[in-house]
């Protein structure tokens, strides 16, 4: 499984609008073909904070998604309201078991 976990800022003011296409990417995300999970957090602390967090089958499926029109949607509105760089942090990891 890879699990990725991406952190940007916008100005505050912008913050709904990066929300809003990042939600109304979200149907579309989760068909993909290996998504697992697509999460978008807004923080509780800081005004300016968003966090997604993407499950993916393997990388092969996060490829795919790289190079998704979603994808390319999303980066041409949300990367000119960044105010900074986005961290993007991937990791490859094993499910232990899922507990309902």
């Amino acid at each position: 499984m890879l699990i990725a976990i991406l952190d940007f800022s916008t100005a505050a003011v912008d913050r709904p609008a990066a929300l809003a296409q990042l939600d109304g990417e979200r149907d579309e995300i989760r068909a993909m073909s290996g998504n697992v999970a697509f999460r978008v957090y807004a923080s509780r602390e800081d005004d300016t904070r968003i966090t997604v967090v993407h499950e993916w089958d393997g990388p092969a499926s996060f490829g795919g998604y790289l190079g998704s029109e979603a994808f390319a949607r999303s980066g041409e509105v949300l990367r000119p309201m960044m105010t900074g760089v986005p961290i993007s942090r991937r990791f490859q990891a094993e499910l232990l078991e899922t507990v309902a």
